[in-house]
């Protein structure tokens, strides 16, 4: 092993592969031959560096990269950056950099990272988000959004954080505090840039059938888009003449149940709508909610809380007035804000009528009230006025004329709603897009001329957020302290104030991939002819974190730009793959009760309890040559009968267990951490990392340089086995089994079994005496793509004066895989007796009679008679004697 000098081969061969430009895709290519465009979700370039779940996914594109090519595909396979945000922002802050500095600093460490590990990216085609002749093209969509009325301003309810000084997005806020921080969040009404996303929602569904996706990635676009089809009915409020309250219900049939209102505690209608007396006991309840979370304030569990208004709503169906309240267990982001709460067949609203002592009416028949809401169906009962009438028609009928009623008498329409809500667009930091805006002194709102694009952000030394440290306190923005120079902006004789919000980091990672196919372009966002000929992308890899938000928001800007007739597709992604997350190694433990015993993990409760004595279990970590895998379970070896609790857990500082991959590459090569991380098992599948395994792809790639060098040589030069000679039949075989088996599997993203079609065929050719040239030289082909390093290498000192990068793949013969002899497993009453090599194509016959005949089998045989004769063909012989 020490002769394979992987650290000086892979030097050589990225130099050689940087200076020559080898995966430069030309501008001008031949658009005859078929192009296959392979993306990675490219990453924020953070301070850390990679870690060992970028080269996952970014490998496997590799490979397909490498290998397209070699199939004679015009290959697009880029690499850029998603460079503006908060990280930066507040890293800059606490260490008084500029984040620019910052930026650009961790962009060349995770370059430098990349490029040792091999990926045959082409590097004159680098994005990056904060470049301004990148985000000039991002500003360029905002103008065309603004234009189509798809981009407007609206005083919204926000996740505010006084203490980062921004807006943060839902998925940012955990348990009503800042993901990044711990800081306390706050729900506030504030002026923002929103997006129309919900004029796209029914596309953004019904083209979901266009993709190649993941069933569970469909299935969460479609809970976040939340399509429903319903009623929206309107209910007058008594003593406030002009004043309505519109509720979206997906069961309009139980009106008649309606024996309460709620509104979101931020609803524009509670400050005009709460009486005197109630209005100090809603403000303390509406500032209350604005410290919880959605997620807080929708689980399930929580114990219901709200309080009454003071006043009261008309409901339509029976003209009683039912009690409008507040509860933070509606969100003024989903519907209108406001529900009729029918509490006997909804179980949150039975839950809330119980605990506020209102009243509950059964309308749906069949179920038992009294202890719950039933929420299955049934005949409609309790449904008469002298208003309208559905008592004894089936929910479905009750249905259709409950909406024909309200739409008759003005009271209401059917309506499709949707669960998402337009994309709040803004953010109140310094290091994000500029926003191509003016604002005139009387509020009128434009877009800068487009030839003034791009907008930069000023040159600043103080950027951090002040102001706005209470829940209802104003921000001061960053960009509010620019210089006059840059805030203000004179056009045809009057003074404007540029925007002073900025972009959310998603914007800049909405289109890039469009500007992969046309980076350098200054006068298009993409030209036209590139773009029709490279689009959609074929191949798109990332992690299952993104299933819904950055695929969804580009999603719907690739929808604007096709209806503007920028991109010739619907879709931007036609095929998706999400790489399971790489955990770090087991970990073992045993259990012992108080007395020292050990106790079998199956015995030890989630809570540390014996789950049969109830007593304290105490955990101890032992070390993994203490354990031994024994069918589905790990097992102690002083004592097999105690089962060991063996768990992986994610990568974390914390826990101690994050794998560099700059140690892998310095220890085993980079060949080495790309080929274990596609054996690892299937890509999509969670695995440990073991670095048993790192040391077992490392074996392998030194057998095959073993293989094709000569160990006893003090230069590398070539083994005295490779010759120049005809192969025989079955080193053919055992080629084309292996070229047929591994161009299967990498076109079904199938690397790990691959792999093992590698290491069977260096099995087979270890034993030969004499190695073929045009048999070991097609098989560095198959092994390039995994580990380019190495096969350059050997490849150059077989005499190739040229890279293999575009040599082309072998195919196979179907005739070769044929063999002219077979291995077949004779056993006798279940016990295997003897393995017999017979002509492939012998008869049953003659197979039995061969089996009898073995010296072994038949002393077995002496004596007895045989009941039974089994054969299965090309395994197994099974004779049943007496």
């Amino acid at each position: 092993m020490a002769r394979y000098p992987f650290q000086q081969i892979e030097k050589k061969w990225q130099k050689y592969w940087d200076e020559n430009k080898t995966f430069r895709t030309p501008e001008d290519i031949d658009t005859s031959r078929p192009k296959f465009f392979v993306l990675d979700m490219f990453p924020y370039p953070s301070g850390a560096g990679l870690h060992v779940g970028h080269p996952e996914g970014y490998t496997a594109t590799d490979i397909v990269a490498r290998y397209k090519r070699m199939k004679g595909f015009n290959v697009l396979h880029p690499m850029g950056w998603d460079a503006f945000g908060l990280p930066a922002e507040q890293y800059a802050i606490s260490t008084g950099t500029h984040p620019a500095e910052t930026t650009a600093r961790n962009i060349n460490r995770f370059r430098e990272q990349l490029k040792s590990l091999g990926f045959s990216y082409d590097w004159d085609r680098e994005v990056n988000t904060t470049d301004p002749q990148y985000f000039r093209w991002t500003q360029w969509i905002f103008l065309q959004l603004l234009k189509k009325d798809l981009a407007y301003l609206a005083e919204v309810p926000v996740n505010w954080c006084p203490e980062l000084g921004t807006v943060l997005a839902h998925e940012e806020v955990i348990e009503g505090r800042s993901e990044r921080g711990d800081y306390p969040v706050f729900r506030r009404p504030m002026k923002q840039w929103m997006l129309k996303i919900t004029e796209y929602a029914d596309t953004l569904l019904k083209d979901l059938e266009l993709v190649d996706w993941p069933p569970s990635t469909k299935l969460m676009q479609q809970n976040w888009i939340g399509r429903s089809v319903g009623a929206e009915i309107i209910f007058q409020v008594e003593g406030h003449p002009g004043e309505t309250i519109k509720v979206f219900t997906t069961r309009v049939d139980t009106l008649f149940g309606a024996t309460y209102m709620v509104l979101a505690p931020e609803h524009e209608l509670v400050s005009r709508l709460v009486s005197n007396e109630k209005k100090e006991e809603v403000a303390n309840y509406v500032l209350e909610s604005s410290r919880k979370s959605d997620l807080e304030r929708t689980e399930l569990q929580k114990t219901k809380s709200g309080v009454f208004t003071g006043a009261y709503a008309v409901n339509p169906a029976t003209g009683t007035t039912i009690p409008i309240w507040i509860a933070d267990y509606v969100l003024s982001t989903y519907g209108t804000g406001a529900i009729m709460a029918v509490p006997a067949h909804d179980q949150r609203d039975y839950e809330f009528a119980t605990k506020f002592n209102l009243p509950i009416i059964e309308v749906i028949s069949g179920g038992d009230i009294s202890t719950a809401a039933y929420t299955g169906d049934g005949i409609l009962i309790n449904s008469s006025s002298d208003r309208h009438s559905i008592t004894g028609m089936n929910v479905e009928e009750a249905q259709k004329s409950m909406i024909t009623w309200l739409e008759g008498e003005n009271l209401g329409k059917s309506q499709v709603n949707y669960k998402m809500r337009d994309w709040l667009f803004s953010r109140q930091r310094y290091w994000g897009e500029p926003f191509p805006i003016l604002h005139s002194p009387d509020g009128e709102v434009i877009g800068i001329p487009e030839d003034e694009l791009p907008v930069e952000l000023p040159e600043m030394e103080d950027f951090k957020p002040t102001g706005g440290y209470g829940a209802d306190a104003e921000p001061i923005l960053p960009l509010s302290r620019a210089p006059e120079s840059w805030r203000f902006r004179e056009l045809d004789g009057v003074k404007y104030t540029r925007e002073t919000n900025t972009m959310p980091q998603w914007a800049g990672s909405c289109w890039y991939y469009l500007r992969y196919i046309d980076p350098h372009n200054s006068k298009y966002l993409v030209d036209p002819e590139k773009e029709k000929y490279w689009m959609p992308v074929d191949l798109y890899v990332g992690g299952t974190e993104h299933s819904v938000l950055h695929l969804l928001y580009a999603r719907f800007w690739h929808k604007v730009l096709f209806d503007l007739g920028v991109v010739s597709t619907p879709e931007p992604f036609a095929k998706l793959v999400h790489q399971g997350m790489i955990l770090g190694e087991m970990e073992y433990r045993l259990f012992r009760d108080k007395s020292g015993n050990p106790v079998s993990a199956d015995l030890a409760a989630s809570n540390g309890i014996h789950s049969e004595t109830g007593e304290d279990l105490f955990p101890e970590p032992v070390n993994e040559t203490s354990v031994e895998k024994q069918g589905d379970f790990f097992v102690w070896t002083e004592d097999p009968s105690i089962k060991i609790e063996a768990k992986a857990f994610k990568m974390s500082k914390s826990r101690g267990n994050v794998i560099n991959p700059d140690d892998i590459v310095k220890g085993y090569g980079a060949d080495a951490l790309r080929l274990y991380e596609m054996f690892m098992g299937p890509l999509e599948q969670e695995k440990p990392w073991n670095m048993k395994g790192v040391d077992g792809v490392h074996r392998f790639l030194a057998r095959v340089w073993r293989l094709v060098t000569d160990d006893d040589s003090l230069e590398p030069s070539i083994n005295p086995s490779i010759q120049d000679v005809q192969p025989g039949r079955e080193q053919l075989r055992v080629l084309h089994t292996a070229i047929k088996k591994i161009s299967e599997d990498i076109e079904k993203m199938r690397f790990n079994t691959a792999i093992s079609a590698m290491m069977i065929f260096i099995d087979s050719a270890m034993k030969w005496k004499v190695t073929p040239k045009s048999v070991i030289e097609p098989f560095l082909i198959l092994l390039n793509p995994f580990a380019p390093h190495i096969c350059e290498e050997l490849w150059s000192m077989l005499g190739h004066e040229n890279t293999m990068a575009n040599e082309p793949w072998p195919d196979y013969d179907p005739e070769l895989l044929k063999t002219d002899s077979i291995d077949v497993v004779v056993q006798v009453n279940g016990k295997k007796r003897a393995t017999i090599t017979v002509p492939a194509d012998a008869d049953k016959a003659s197979i039995l009679a061969l089996a009898r005949e073995d010296a072994n089998v038949a002393r077995f045989l002496e004596g007895v008679q045989v009941r039974k004769e089994i054969y299965v063909p090309g395994k197994l012989v099974s004779l049943v004697v007496a």
